[in-house]
């Protein structure tokens, strides 16, 4: 109960519970406006070399679908983080370079450096979740997510940033936009069938997690980007030690981690590497380290998802790994997601 999971109710909390409403806004307000079939018109008739994905944080990551699914049809595609773009790899953006830029606020330090670097020359797509930001303003198209304010970690305007880049992809690749909106709709209601037992979620997990001191969150595929973003968060609302990577990567050298006090968080994915995950699972148990599977037939209710379309699954995978954070928080006495040294806009480089 409440008394027992003793969640300080702040804004984090407030926003994680905002999920379906902030889906169901966002995905009502996909439109291909005429900037948008413009930029896509061109990418059929050849005129990109390459398409470049590029963000920070949660926002690059939930670009990973996107590039794989580019990457999968053909189409040179970077997948880039934009300080590494703007330092590293500014050729780059050549005048036949397709820039596609997420950033929630649209104004972080780096996407503005890297609004100054393509000044025009190169075609901007920008996915963020303000129509005022300079990346709303100055991009050639721009596809908006309608989560509302967001006060700390990225909660809803990440699951809004997988929709949106879901939709994206559909037009793209010239794919029936109307079936994708359908698609997306199912999202919505399943995010708010889990979110709404997140009592008994949580007082499951601060049992599950009593004697863990270090976490891993794995994954494959698109589901890679919920696993990238889980490491994350866990770090920035429960200041928690926790690693996100490939389920592959966790094999090359953090398996050697493996005791008691370890727990691997797997996401099961879609179905072409289910089974290699599920392995995963049970290897890391077999080692002497704790594991649990998040998937629609979960043995524990706090990790088990509604079934949803493949496209949609990362956006219910992020939701168990958010619980974990009220738990860890609760845990140790503080108000999960309360920022006191970070800050939502990071404005210096």
């Amino acid at each position: 109960m409440l008394a027992q999971c003793n969640v300080i109710e702040g804004a984090y909390f407030r926003d994680i519970l905002q999920q379906p409403d902030a889906l169901r806004s966002t995905v009502e307000g996909f439109e291909e406006s005429r900037d948008l079939r413009k930029v896509t018109a061109a990418l059929e008739r050849g005129e990109f070399d390459r398409v470049v994905l590029t963000g920070m944080g949660s926002s690059l990551y939930a670009l990973y679908p996107l590039h794989l699914a580019l990457s999968s049809h053909g189409l040179p595609c970077l997948h880039l983080e934009t300080s590494e773009l703007i330092h590293y790899l500014p050729r780059a953006l050549g005048p036949r370079t397709l820039l596609v830029a997420v950033s929630q606020s649209g104004e972080s330090v780096e996407i503005v450096r890297l609004l100054e670097m393509a000044g025009g020359r190169v075609p901007v797509i920008g996915v963020t979740n303000d129509a005022s930001s300079q990346l709303a303003r100055q991009a050639s198209a721009v596809v908006l997510t309608r989560a509302g304010v967001e006060a700390s970690v990225s909660c809803k305007t990440y699951v809004t940033s997988l929709a949106a880049l879901e939709w994206l992809r559909a037009s793209l690749l010239g794919e029936d936009i109307g079936r994708t909106r359908e698609t997306l709709r199912s999202a919505a209601p399943a995010v708010e069938t889990y979110i709404s037992g997140w009592r008994q979620h949580v007082d499951e997990l601060l049992t599950v997690f009593s004697p863990i001191r270090q976490l891993f969150v794995t994954a494959r595929g698109p589901s890679v980007a919920s696993a990238l973003t889980g490491g994350l968060i866990l770090k920035e609302s429960a200041r928690f030690p926790a690693e996100g990577m490939s389920c592959a990567a966790f094999r090359h050298g953090p398996f050697e981690t493996l005791g008691g006090h370890v727990m691997v968080l797997v996401m099961a994915g879609d179905s072409r590497a289910q089974h290699l995950n599920h392995q995963l699972a049970a290897d890391v148990e077999e080692a002497g380290g704790k594991a649990a599977v998040i998937d629609v037939q979960a043995r524990r209710a706090a990790f088990r998802i509604p079934a949803v379309p493949e496209a949609v699954r990362p956006i219910l995978e992020i939701l168990p790994v958010q619980m974990v954070s009220l738990a860890l928080a609760a845990r140790a006495g503080f108000e999960a997601g309360r920022f006191e040294l970070a800050t939502k806009i990071t404005a210096v480089e």
